[in-house]
């Protein structure tokens, strides 16, 4: 079996780039089809599509149960993100139940929209870790995940209950930590603070958001390149900000002039992604390009 719980922290660590995509149905049985996907990564969009935790409760068993997977894990990584952004750390406090509802449900990790400030990701991470936990407790603040919602989310990890409190806090603050904590970097605000924004310890990788940079850079419609110079002055500049502290980035590039072979290659080589949405067949070329040992 695998060392780690969490697949897509195992892959950091080795430095590996691992692939995504979304479920299209939340349900049990759909959980345990998924259980033998190809992807290392299973994303819920809670963002813009239905907060339903009864169904995400529901196919992270049927995910238990179908398991383990091809690589030996328990389940696939499982992240959802919000409906709520985290524009301001009262936002993100106000909405913590939203974070406690999913991690109780036995998912991995959050993707966290509109990350404008460091406060609030501070808040972010602070609403994801239980109060007995004191690594970094001095700059994020005691943690705001109460006792109560180890079940089932301990099941689906294959932990007993205090052990499933101990590794259920964010990596690389806690080196042992099983929580993979993701933000969208994805508006100019953002923009304008994320130096300091990747300061705040807890966060395992970031993305650009480039349709709603495009928007919040008065570009109706930018998601896809060729992009204007300010969206790839963007990219560049979080790009630039995460390598500095080793934190990995998520993006595609769907360039329709680039063959599936193209884009990988500009997406590893040029844009420096360790995360990206996939299909079957890019994750295949993208795995054999980084020499990657692991089973799908």
């Amino acid at each position: 079996m695998a060392k780690r719980i969490n697949k897509c922290i195992e892959l950091l660590e080795q430095g590996q780039p691992f692939y995504a995509t979304h479920p299209t149905e939340l349900s049990y049985e759909a959980g345990v089809k998924d259980s033998q996907t190809w992807a290392d990564m299973l994303m819920m969009d809670f963002e813009h599509h239905p907060f339903d935790t009864v169904g995400l409760t529901n196919y992270m068993r049927g995910l238990r149960d179908g398991g383990p997977t091809p690589s030996g894990h328990l389940t696939p990584t499982v992240l959802c993100t919000l409906p709520s952004n985290a524009i301001t750390p009262e936002e993100v406090r106000y909405n913590a139940w939203q974070a406690r509802h999913v991690l109780s449900a036995g998912v991995h990790g959050i993707l966290h929209t509109h990350t404008r400030t460091a406060e609030s990701v501070k808040a972010f991470v602070q609403t994801t870790r239980y109060p007995f936990q004191e690594l970094e407790k001095d700059v994020i603040g005691e943690g705001l995940r109460g006792s109560g919602g180890q079940k089932p989310s301990n099941e689906i990890w294959g932990l007993d209950t205090a052990e499933y409190a101990r590794r259920a806090d964010p990596w690389p603050l806690n080196p042992e930590g099983e929580l993979l904590l993701g933000l969208k970097i994805e508006d100019r605000y953002c923009l304008e603070n994320v130096d300091e924004i990747v300061e705040v310890p807890g966060i395992g990788f970031a993305e650009w958001g480039p349709g709603d940079m495009g928007m919040s850079l008065g570009h109706p419609d930018a998601h896809d390149p060729p992009y204007p110079q300010d969206m790839n002055d963007a990219r560049d500049k979080i790009a630039a900000a995460l390598k500095r502290k080793n934190i990995g980035f998520y993006a595609s590039w769907a360039d329709d002039n680039m063959t599936m072979e193209q884009r990988v290659d500009y997406s590893i080589d040029v844009v420096g992604v360790m995360m990206m949405g996939a299909t079957e067949e890019w994750a295949a070329y993208g795995r054999k390009k980084t020499g990657r040992t692991m089973p799908v």
